[in-house]
């Protein structure tokens, strides 16, 4: 049965981090001074207690991983980091002026890129900076991702001495062959050494990223991979589908389609992973996310207040989400906008004294309703709509697609409410397809997005 599914539904399809998705925002009613309002607007009437979220793009990389499909820039030299935080800090500073009081920073999360490229020395600069000109919530969570070979006891232990309490360390697979192959070369011995160094700091949650669908993965190195992953016993595991978009990331090209598994088999390789999380006590979170039940993010879904945003799921929300550092995409609920691509743009436009934005999106209502009806679906496999204010006429459009998936035992319907079931949550891309009123109606004439499966 779950074949046969699989064979239907495994099609190109969004991971939704965001609704409209990317390759959908309109520039209609965008521009600089839009978001500008929106920001001012969104931090002073939805954001009554002056609560933010920062995400900050740290793009460095000493080595190219060759799966990757991040921003990144690969460079040896270290003499990019004082001139790039200088940049961040003065982007910081263009949204502290149009803040109409001081910000409340619930959320902080460095990704990249690999934000500990960085010396200890200048992210304790950067951050510092930055928390300086600003409160700091009483609940607030603070991470960071982490290459294990970059990462030291002095990195650990400067951000711990910030407020950091998460560390999220990008193992992808501990098998050899795999790991020649993506030019991530790891062994289980040096992220056990930076797992017990975070242990021994005081960090209170670890994560560690995983990838199925990798070139020259089979169900034996998967299980070898997990054998190692047991031993360490993170708080959390992110087992993410590799998504191969060599249209869009050249570096993918250094493999084939050949060299992966497809379809049915790389399906097994997710069956397998969490069949082998879930004997070892992990709880399935949301969509590709596992935790254990005593971290907060399972604790998060046991009160309904899990979220997602750019930064994957989280257990706090702020409608406000500013995003700092090239590429960075910012959230006010109402928009989005997206910094330059290119580092020397970037800077440029920032040098300027201009936020650095090149693109954005303004929602319009129904993108409202879709919007928090998909954030539902993705973060709690359930949504209502009782309220007259969560029913646009294309959210009964898509309800009327999924008649074919209520057949399939992936979604029951009753009266306002629709719930993904077990079987369903494997194909919760899918289901959410059905309601993307943008994909709908401007079907890609070429390939944007990975497979669901």
């Amino acid at each position: 049965m779950i074949t046969d599914l699989i064979r239907k539904y495994n099609v190109p399809g969004p991971r939704y981090t965001s609704y409209p998705t990317v390759p959908y925002w309109e520039d209609k009613g965008f521009s600089g001074d839009a978001w500008k309002n929106q920001v001012v607007q969104t931090f002073t009437a939805s954001n009554s207690e002056g609560e933010i979220s920062l995400y900050i793009h740290l793009p460095y990389c000493n080595t190219a991983c060759h799966y990757c499909g991040c921003n990144m820039k690969y460079t040896q030299n270290h003499k990019v980091e004082v001139p790039y935080i200088e940049t961040v800090l003065k982007e910081w500073q263009l949204y502290l002026n149009l803040l109409p009081s001081k910000p409340i920073i619930s959320e902080i999360h460095l990704g990249g890129g690999t934000p500990t490229f960085f010396s200890p020395e200048n992210l304790k600069w950067m951050l510092s900076e930055i928390l300086e000109t600003a409160e700091v919530s009483e609940n607030h969570q603070f991470s960071f991702e982490a290459s294990p070979h970059s990462t030291t006891r002095e990195h650990l232990q400067t951000l711990f001495q910030l407020g950091f309490r998460r560390l999220s360390l990008g193992v992808q697979d501990f098998d050899p062959k795999v790991q020649e192959v993506i030019n991530r070369v790891q062994s289980p011995e040096l992220v056990s050494g930076v797992v017990k160094m975070a242990r021994e700091v005081g960090y209170t949650s670890i994560n560690f990223d995983l990838i199925y669908g990798l070139p020259l993965q089979t169900a034996d190195s998967i299980s070898r991979t997990f054998d190692e992953v047991r031993s360490m016993r993170p708080d959390r595991i992110a087992y993410y589908s590799y998504a191969h978009v060599p249209w869009i990331k050249g570096i993918m090209r250094r493999f084939t389609e050949e060299d992966l598994p497809k379809g049915e088999a790389k399906r097994e390789l997710y069956e397998l992973g969490k069949a082998t999380l879930e004997k070892d006590g992990y709880v399935e979170i949301g969509m590709d996310h596992f935790a254990l039940p005593e971290d907060e993010l399972y604790t998060a879904v046991q009160n309904k207040s899990l979220h997602r945003n750019f930064m994957g799921y989280t257990t706090t929300s702020t409608k406000l989400m500013i995003g700092l550092g090239v590429s960075s995409i910012s959230d006010s609920w109402g928009a989005f906008a997206q910094n330059e691509k290119q580092i020397r743009d970037y800077q440029k436009r920032v040098e300027a004294g201009e936020l650095p934005v090149f693109r954005g999106h303004m929602l319009d209502e129904e993108d409202l309703v879709i919007r928090q009806h998909i954030l539902n679906l993705m973060c709690r496999f359930e949504t209502t709509w009782l309220d007259e204010s969560m029913q646009t006429e294309s959210w009964y459009t898509g309800l009327e697609m999924l008649e074919e998936m209520q057949v399939d035992g992936l979604i029951e319907i009753e009266p306002y409410k629709l719930t993904v079931t077990e079987a369903g949550k494997p194909f919760i891309r899918n289901i959410c397809m059905a309601f993307d009123a943008r994909l709908r109606r401007n079907q890609p004439q070429t390939r944007i997005f990975s497979s669901t499966i």
